[in-house]
């Protein structure tokens, strides 16, 4: 079986390398719009999804692999930052509380779809506006959700507690994507 990453993600790259699989990336084009009807909890799963149904329709030695990571606070959806204020606004909100990172996975096969959705809390440690603006400006975080990556200094100086999957906060829950991907 042939595997399709359907994401630009460095880190999911390398995580699903690390899991020892071959595979090729791919692109797909698709506007990424949550329903003002769909739940915090369920929008990463939701829009993995619908990249999966924007591909092309896929062989029969073909798996496509998509993924969404959507970060909330109080059922508050924060996106990839615009800009910097952007980015600093998010930090701000998130310092010194406990949010959620959730990661929806489609493993979409000629015949099946599925769709699975991890989620963990991050309780971040109080930011202060230097720590803010040194994070954004030696770590750009304008390609995530939330304005941070769990591995870069933000994750390793100012996280204080997470439940759940660590891969699940970097944008790819691989225990749920190896399980799959093995039951395949």
């Amino acid at each position: 079986m042939k595997i399709l990453l359907a994401s630009q993600s460095p880190r999911r790259k390398e995580l699903l390398s690390n899991l020892g699989f071959d595979f090729e990336v791919v692109k797909i084009d698709c506007e990424e719009i949550v329903p003002e009807h769909i739940k915090v909890g369920e929008a990463a799963g939701y829009l993995s999804e619908l990249k999966a149904s924007a591909f092309r329709k896929l062989e029969e030695n073909e798996i496509l692999l998509t993924a969404d990571t959507v970060v909330a606070i109080d059922n508050q959806f924060l996106g990839k930052p615009q800009n910097e204020e952007d980015a600093t606004k998010m930090l701000q909100l998130l310092s010194g509380k406990t949010h959620q990172v959730y990661t929806g996975i489609t493993i979409k096969t000629l015949n099946n779809t599925i769709t699975e959705t991890d989620v963990a809390d991050v309780e971040i440690d109080e930011l202060t506006t230097d720590e803010i603006k040194y994070y954004i400006q030696n770590y750009h975080p304008f390609d995530k959700a939330g304005s941070y990556g769990i591995q870069e200094w933000l994750g390793m100086a100012k996280i204080k507690k997470i439940h759940g999957s660590f891969y699940t906060i970097m944008g790819l829950p691989t225990h749920l994507v190896y399980k799959i991907l093995k039951e395949i």
